[in-house]
């Protein structure tokens, strides 16, 4: 049974208890539920959830004491999830790093006798995160491509009169929101890398202060590690 209402009379058939329309006097079911959700201005209220429904924000209503026992939120739509799964993303790599900065601090107070030590440790996190940027940036170029090739095959058939497939339209608004989402994990790489070298240029100066390593002896060291070892030459 479904009855649109105005919000007056959504009011009024929530606060009195379901009475079935076929005459039925009863008390309804303990666990009879009836569903109310917004449609084109109006307030829609059903014992039956249709399918077109499922997806609209809903409240769910006890039939037998009129009150509101639970709701459902609206879907996302796909930008809202890439948007979320962003998010998500973010809040994993902002726990990683802030744990691995914890550790290094530790680590620099405790364990590391010289800045070469040190520097082994920076350029592991180094590699990840640039390895994460060349990922993405390489995930966004084959999305991008792809969706660029479905464009075009959607624009020939437009031109040659025939018609875009439903399966076609959705594999490009697919193929969207995941170059959407591929493309803001870049950024946000990218982002996690600059700030990377800021803070290991920090890490480096709050050690060689600990150290006592003067300006002099930090460039030394500097450039002992970027040099490449070169074997002597063998005796003859």
């Amino acid at each position: 049974m479904t009855v649109r209402t105005s919000y007056l009379l959504a009011a009024l058939l929530v606060a009195a208890p379901i009475v079935h329309a076929q005459g039925n006097q009863g008390a309804a079911p303990a666990n009879k539920k009836l569903f109310c959700w917004e449609e084109k201005g109006q307030r829609v209220c059903s014992d039956a959830l249709p399918a077109d429904a499922v997806n609209i924000a809903r409240d769910e209503i006890s039939a037998a004491s009129g009150l509101r026992t639970g709701g459902v939120d609206r879907a996302l739509t796909d930008e809202e999830r890439a948007q979320a799964a962003v998010a998500a993303q973010q809040q994993l790599i902002d726990a990683a790093a802030a744990d691995m900065r914890r550790r290094t601090d530790a680590a620099m107070l405790l364990s590391y006798r010289s800045e070469e030590e040190l520097r082994r440790v920076f350029n592991e996190r180094t590699a990840i995160v640039d390895n994460n940027v060349r990922t993405a940036s390489y995930n966004t170029i084959s999305l991008r491509d792809g969706l660029i090739s479905l464009l075009q095959t959607a624009g020939d058939n437009e031109l040659a009169g025939r018609p875009v497939s439903k399966e076609m339209a959705a594999s490009i608004h697919q193929r969207h929101a995941e170059l959407v989402r591929t493309r803001r994990l870049q950024q946000s790489f990218e982002t996690q890398r600059a700030q990377l070298d800021v803070e290991i240029a920090d890490i480096l100066q709050r050690f060689r202060a600990m150290k006592g390593v003067t300006p002099e002896q930090a460039e030394e060291a500097a450039l002992k590690s970027t040099t490449p070892d070169v074997p002597a030459p063998a005796r003859r």
